[in-house]
């Protein structure tokens, strides 16, 4: 990993707060898809859409293997992920609770 340059916590806080402004000036899904494959790898996004994936699941109550069968992520992550559900910031939760389809998902057999 490249070293990274210093910089102070008040700059890191406008360069993530200006992300966040981004973000919120997008309009549509394909807004977002376009500028998140622009900002990220590839791997970097799959990482995010495969934690997403990961949070209805849990919310539905499906156990942590039965979730790794489905998903493909690794049950380190899935209890990672577990743990910010209930004892995050609550960004999952809200987002969750805004996107009622994501609670529809059914797994695959």
């Amino acid at each position: 990993m490249k070293d990274r340059r210093t910089t102070t916590p008040e700059q890191d806080d406008a360069a993530e707060q200006a992300l966040y402004a981004a973000i919120l000036s997008l309009r549509d899904a394909g807004e977002c898809r376009r500028f998140f494959r622009d900002l990220l790898t590839p791997a970097e996004l799959q990482a995010m859409a495969d934690r997403w994936s990961v949070v209805p699941l849990l919310a539905a109550g499906l156990p942590y293997r039965r979730i790794s069968e489905v998903t493909g992520v690794s049950l380190t992550t899935i209890g990672r992920i577990a743990r910010f559900l209930a004892d995050g910031h609550g960004g999952y939760a809200l987002a969750l609770s805004r996107t009622p389809e994501a609670l529809k998902e059914d797994p695959a057999p």
